[in-house]
């Protein structure tokens, strides 16, 4: 097993480039970005963004536009690596969007020989939910390693247990390309900062106390 590279699930959001400089810090990294909708969307703009930052091992595009055929694009983009735009009352279903997709992290693991797969998925530090959703990774993990015989790979979830502030917060410690990212539900060329997710992510900047440098960037 390649115990230097990881796979890291990406879809362009703030959680996304966090949990990529989270793996950074261990391994070389793969990036997958899954194209569920036309090519050429904002998120798939910050993702070749963050390739560009990152300069990953190796990274690959995933043709899955059957999953527009019955989830709408933003929710799957949300579902990819859970951004501050996601509601822990849609768990359900998020955790449903990500079952291929952590499938094919898995798959392409298994190729390189990876040693682990990350996604920024979050649901916060109180509630069922995050019971669920430790479950739900813990599951992964035990049809990974046991049945399917890859013993030493393993789902890596970094940001679980956070709230939206604290990803932001972490973000600035380990240096993450936060003014790479995306959280408009909007196909604009600039943010629209009016939509939930825009809404969303000015908060969790305002709780953290930090200043949004994908703003800064917009201003400058």
């Amino acid at each position: 097993m390649a115990k230097d590279l990881a796979i890291v699930l990406s879809s362009g959001s703030i959680n996304s480039a966090v949990a990529s400089a989270l793996a950074a810090q261990r391994y070389r990294l793969i990036l997958l970005h899954a194209e569920v909708g036309e090519g050429g969307t904002r998120a798939r703009a910050a993702y070749d963004q963050q390739v560009q930052h990152f300069k990953p091992f190796r990274e690959h595009s995933l043709p899955m536009p059957f999953l527009a055929t019955v989830q709408d694009p933003k929710s799957a983009a949300a579902a990819m690596a859970s951004d501050p735009r996601a509601q822990t009352a849609n768990l359900g279903p998020q955790m449903i969007d990500l079952l291929p997709l952590i499938a094919a992290g898995v798959r392409y693991a298994a190729f390189y020989q990876a040693a682990a797969v990350y996604l920024g998925f979050r649901v916060g530090g109180t509630g069922d939910e995050l019971a669920s959703a430790t479950e739900y990774t813990q599951i992964w993990n035990e049809l990974i390693q046991m049945p399917c015989g890859v013993k030493e790979l393993e789902v890596i979830t970094p940001l679980l247990e956070l709230d939206a502030w604290q990803v932001v917060d972490v973000g600035f410690q380990v240096n993450a390309p936060l003014e790479k990212t995306w959280s408009c539900l909007e196909e604009s060329s600039e943010p629209c900062w009016a939509c939930p997710g825009c809404r969303a992510r000015e908060k969790a900047f305002q709780q953290a106390g930090k200043m949004d440098p994908l703003r800064m960037a917009r201003k400058n």
